[in-house]
């Protein structure tokens, strides 16, 4: 009876160290292989960006804002700033502030 009374309390002890061991944490890795280097990406030109691209690349605009950016820049010439798109019909400060790092005029 004292050798099963023993079991009972010992059986848990090392369940909880075996599984312990087993999560312990991984040892690190050295930062060159684990960091991922983030390429800064390209600008998309207001001036030579189609529909599709517009639509793609920016936030918040869908198919019809993005023909009317082009038909915009098809009526009125090239864009001078990226701020010139507060001109256009449904695109406000805020959408343009969404988008503006991602936009440039060439």
């Amino acid at each position: 009876m004292r050798n099963t009374v023993l079991s009972y309390l010992l059986l848990p002890l090392f369940t909880a160290v075996s599984l312990s061991t087993s999560a312990a944490p991984q040892p690190e890795t050295s930062p060159s292989t684990s960091m991922v280097t983030l390429q800064p990406t390209a600008k998309l030109d207001l001036n030579q960006a189609d529909a599709s691209a517009l639509q793609t690349a920016l936030v918040g605009i869908g198919k019809t804002k993005a023909e009317a950016i082009v038909a915009y820049r098809d009526e009125h010439g090239a864009f001078t700033s990226v701020d010139e798109l507060l001109e256009i019909k449904g695109i406000g400060k805020a959408l343009l502030d969404r988008n503006r790092d991602k936009l440039t005029v060439n």
